[in-house]
């Protein structure tokens, strides 16, 4: 018994490693690109393509997420009361080249997945791909991390949430259209709504580290009502794309999304400790995954109905 115990915890600091709540910011922007090649482009879809890169993708987040635990450590931002990470290192003990090699090993098998779609599709998506999986790398790595910059929510907003939606678009439909960019613009924003709420949440510790994220330079209620606008530009661009550019009235279901984006707000104003926090962080991952899911449920049923 004591074990199996054991080994329940073993396997839970190994899955708290990938942060799993920051995945849903590769498994929705795939699955809203694939909806958009059906309803858009009247794509047949491809699903050995699909779940491809939806592995693919969920690795290269994985991955990033532990190059971030990884670097954090060596740069002594991590400590054992540091809220929102893995904590495998300066908790449970483990490895940090441990850490460093399942990451790499999780590159690696993207990397495979990645040359299966691209003899399926094109090569150049070969140098796409490599350059996600750089920009991965050096979010928190190298001389110069982006995490540590004020481009971090710009960075990984334009890679997950327009790439990788335009990416799952173009594999399925052999190219990119329009109103794929303007439908996927709302993904960019949510994703890095996300960092913006991970930066808003550590702004004391990262401002005792030496990072200039954007909350640290905009200042902590400034950083909260940048996120409010993230937020509101992003309804208000499906809804400008029903009213003007023809998209199924549908896709306006993301309205449901509404109460947790308001809810993030709330929390953040309301409160300020990072432990206190940690829910708005949560929210405001459960807009962009609500959000999307309802933007591709809308369009299939635009579709279908």
């Amino acid at each position: 018994m004591t074990k199996i115990i054991e080994a329940d915890r073993g396997f839970t600091v190994w899955w708290h490693l990938t942060r799993p709540h920051t995945l849903t910011a590769s498994f929705v922007p795939v699955f809203l690109g694939t909806a958009m090649a059906l309803a858009l482009n009247h794509a047949l879809i491809k699903f050995g393509l699909f779940f491809a890169m939806l592995i693919a993708s969920m690795l290269i987040q994985a991955a990033t997420n532990m190059f971030n635990e990884y670097y954090d450590y060596k740069l002594g931002l991590d400590t054992k009361d540091s809220v929102g990470i893995g904590g495998t290192i300066v908790r449970h003990g483990v490895s940090p080249r441990t850490i460093m090699i399942i990451a790499l090993s999780f590159y690696g098998i993207a990397l495979l997945l990645g040359i299966y779609i691209c003899y399926m599709t094109s090569w150049w998506l070969a140098l796409i791909g490599l350059v996600c999986m750089l920009i991965g790398f050096l979010y928190t790595g190298g001389p110069y991390p982006i995490a540590y910059s004020p481009f971090g929510e710009l960075v990984s907003g334009a890679v997950m949430g327009m790439g990788i939606v335009l990416i799952a678009f173009y594999i399925q439909t052999g190219t990119v259209t329009i109103d794929a960019v303007l439908l996927a613009v709302p993904s960019m924003i949510l994703v890095g709504a996300i960092m913006l709420s991970n930066n808003i949440r550590d702004i004391v510790g990262d401002t005792a580290g030496g990072r200039k994220t954007l909350a640290i330079l905009v200042g902590r209620d400034r950083a909260i009502s940048v996120l409010s606008a993230f937020f509101i530009v992003s309804y208000l661009w499906i809804i400008l794309l029903v009213a003007i550019d023809g998209i199924t009235s549908w896709t306006l279901l993301v309205i449901l999304s509404v109460p947790k984006a308001l809810r993030a707000i709330e929390i953040f104003r309301d409160k300020q400790a990072p432990q206190e926090v940690m829910p708005a962080m949560k929210y405001t991952a459960q807009t962009n995954t609500f959000f999307g899911f309802l933007l591709a449920i809308g369009l299939l049923l635009g579709y279908f109905v």
